[in-house]
């Protein structure tokens, strides 16, 4: 069930309904409605795979448990070695096995070994990498006592579960989650509202902004070989956007339905195209991903507290399985791999430790954004020999763009709707706040709303097309 599907539409207001109207002192039997309709939500995809959701849920739930009773250090140990096993092993058979299988048989041959290795023609399940790296966040919380264990499993299989942010994030964190499901959650009109406005500039972002651009990106990435470097250029700096508008506006619709039912998710974006330097992007890029590899990655590796060559291999390890864990194929291999790289570059020049103003800010800025973009190209090309076509004919295939009178149409209105988000994002960024969204009239914030749907149903893109993070 996407978010911006007809199906969702109904879901949503229904399930409200009945939240709001069981008793607010009745927590356990809200949480027990959540967590039916969370399970309903991920089965309208593949009603097997909610399976799989349950055993990452059981696993680590009963890992949790045997960390907590266990008094020897090796018990509490395996307790969680087992869950991180168990969990990375149903990651792995189905999102990375094939991809490795195959790699694995070309080296083979080319070394005159010829080898069949079994493949599995598996669909890879809706957020699996979300759920489970939720999961194991709680697991490793556990044994390291920053957080205590759940006991009651209906509650700890809707954190796992619960269906806002189930499929692409917000990744959330047990400390921050956990306890919200045992607060009571009064109908609570502004908070209400505050959801619906989240909700309402997210899809602005994902049907308006997001797939607008999305027409003439795909267009190009898809047929690489039938354009030129005009075509290359136009969808590489689209792309930023158009990925941009669909993650963080997913972000801001899961935010917003949490909100709406009283619950307060983390913060996912915090506009990453402002920031001046690689380092300072991956502070307001994806929050919940990047804050997740810190401390269950890069920190155990060493972090910083190391010398210098191996803080190094830890950033760059850190990127590397960063890549990885998006998708089985080489072009995030080296996305990873080159945002790890230009980290060690801006730490080895000390770029990032001072602030910048002026025309240094912008050089600062323009440079960031060309190389993130440019990292971009391998996230989005199909293969690697695509991107290697799109970067080389940016330089060598110059050209008019392709751009039929219908494309032409839709790049406007991808335009005016960028024009719109950047003064929204000026004024976040500077706190010069728009008051209209939050205008202290009632008229002015409900009209505000309305506006909002209107300019989605006019000018969005209301194809029901899939985020693209859901992929992952």
């Amino acid at each position: 069930m996407l978010f911006n599907s007809i199906a969702f539409l109904l879901f949503f207001p229904i399930v409200c309904l009945i939240y709001f109207c069981i008793p607010a002192s009745q927590v356990k039997v809200r949480n027990l409605l959540l967590l039916a309709a969370s399970y309903y939500f991920y089965m309208n995809w593949q009603p097997a795979y909610a399976l799989l959701l349950l055993t990452s849920t059981v696993v680590t739930y009963l890992a949790a448990l045997g960390i907590d009773s266990f008094e020897e250090q090796g018990k509490k140990r395996l307790c969680l070695v087992s869950s991180l096993v168990l969990n990375l092993a149903i990651l792995f058979l189905f999102k990375y096995y094939n991809f490795l299988a195959s790699n694995v048989e070309y080296a083979l041959q080319t070394s005159g070994l010829a080898i069949d290795l079994p493949a599995f023609e598996f669909l890879l399940p809706v957020g699996i990498s979300f759920y489970t790296f939720q999961a194991l966040g709680y697991s490793i919380d556990v044994y390291r006592g920053t957080t205590k264990v759940e006991r009651d499993f209906p509650t700890y299989a809707l954190f796992v579960s619960f269906f806002p942010q189930l499929v692409a994030g917000p990744i959330e964190r047990s400390n921050n989650l956990l306890p919200q499901f045992k607060a009571r959650h009064p109908f609570d009109y502004e908070q209400v509202m505050a959801g619906v406005r989240l909700m309402v500039w997210g899809y602005f972002m994902k049907l308006v902004v997001a797939d607008r651009c999305g027409l003439y990106v795909d267009s190009i990435f898809n047929n690489v070989a039938m354009h030129n470097g005009g075509s290359y250029l136009v969808a590489s700096l689209l792309f930023p956007f158009q990925i941009y508008g669909d993650f963080a506006g997913y972000s801001l619709i899961a935010i917003g339905v949490a909100r709406i039912l009283g619950f307060r998710l983390m913060e996912n974006f915090r506009r990453p195209y402002f920031a001046c330097t690689v380092g300072e992007f991956w502070h307001r890029w994806h929050i919940s991903l990047s804050t997740w590899f810190k401390d269950y990655v890069y920190i155990p590796l060493g972090g910083n507290r190391v010398g210098r060559m191996r803080n190094y291999f830890n950033l760059l390890v850190t990127f590397i399985v960063s890549g990885i864990w998006h998708g089985a194929n080489w072009t995030f291999f080296c996305w990873g791999t080159l945002h790890g790289i230009l980290l060690c570059i801006e730490k080895a020049l000390g770029v990032g430790k001072r602030s910048y103003s002026g025309a240094a800010k912008l050089m600062h800025w323009a440079v960031t954004f060309v190389l993130v973009s440019l990292a971009w190209i391998f996230f989005r090309a199909n293969n690697m020999a695509d991107a290697l076509t799109v970067i080389t004919g940016i330089f060598t295939k110059a050209g008019i763009p392709d751009i039929s009178f219908a494309m032409f149409t839709d790049l406007c209105l991808a335009a005016s709707a960028l024009s719109l988000m950047f003064v929204k994002e000026v004024s976040d960024e500077y706190n010069h706040r728009i008051q209209i969204a939050e205008s202290r009239h009632w008229l002015v914030r409900h009209a505000y709303i309305v506006a909002m749907i209107a300019i989605v149903i006019l000018f969005g893109v209301l194809g029901g097309d899939q985020f693209i993070y859901f992929q992952f």
